[in-house]
């Protein structure tokens, strides 16, 4: 285990990052993984998250090592089980899925992954996943057997972010899932924001307006799914908005 606090320095330092998120179960094929990388390059993306809910574990290191050898860009592991690792990616967000109470996703895969992991030279960011009801079922909350919290509900997201800086969690992801209808509320990013933690949004982001929006209520990351692929003026929006604010 790397005990260097690199990725998470750059995450609490910067409050206008941007990430793609990268299901490797969606990029079989290594040319249309490069284009997207360039698309992401091109974008001035920041990290690369990698992870996915039904991916195997031959498809998650073969995704990971493709990404390594087409770019430059730092390698976030977002794991969704014990078996989505791999020792050339540069860190992972050791997710404990807060807002659900299956133990497989608040302990369980990490005792299974633990030993391995161990011994890898990444490095291990403690992160509070918080699931927030994005108007469908996610394929997380599907999988994990668990219920969103409802997104009216900020007290409770918020006093859940609490516990997670009391047990030493080092990051804050709230994702409304993929695919979703509705995005993180900003009020409650301004709220979870008062915790203390770097925050990470996900889940929903689909156009510049959202991104500026999340990053002016205290998001660290706001990271962007397939919406990036799909819609190439989305890329020269970003690009435009990164030059902007990062000048």
């Amino acid at each position: 285990m790397n005990n260097t606090t690199y990725i998470y320095n750059c995450i609490r330092s910067d409050s206008r990052s941007l990430a793609v998120l990268i299901d490797p179960e969606k990029c079989t094929k290594k040319d249309n993984l490069k284009e997207l990388l360039d698309k992401a390059s091109f974008a001035a993306i920041d990290l690369v998250f990698v992870g996915g809910s039904t991916v195997t574990r031959s498809q998650f290191e073969q995704c990971v090592s493709w990404i390594k050898e087409l770019c430059t860009l730092p390698v976030v592991i977002f794991p969704g089980a014990s078996h989505q690792i791999s020792r050339e990616a540069d860190a992972i967000l050791y997710l404990s899925l807060l807002s659900g109470r299956n133990p497989d996703f608040l302990i369980g895969h990490h005792v299974q992954s633990a030993n391995e992991l161990f011994e890898m030279d990444i490095e291990v960011i403690p992160t509070a996943y918080l699931l927030i009801d994005g108007g469908t079922v996610s394929s997380v909350a599907y999988v994990s057997q668990t219920t969103p919290i409802p997104r009216d509900n900020i007290s409770i997201v918020k006093s859940t972010a609490m516990a997670a800086r009391m047990q030493g969690k080092q990051l804050i992801y709230l994702d409304a899932g993929s695919g979703a209808r509705f995005r993180v509320p900003d009020e409650m990013v301004r709220e979870i924001k008062q915790v203390g933690l770097p925050v990470i949004i996900g889940g929903g982001v689909r156009d510049v307006e959202t991104i500026r929006s999340l990053h002016d209520s205290g998001a660290n990351v706001v990271v962007i799914g397939n919406r990036l692929e799909e819609d190439t003026d989305l890329l020269l929006d970003i690009k435009s908005y990164v030059f902007e604010v990062k000048d």
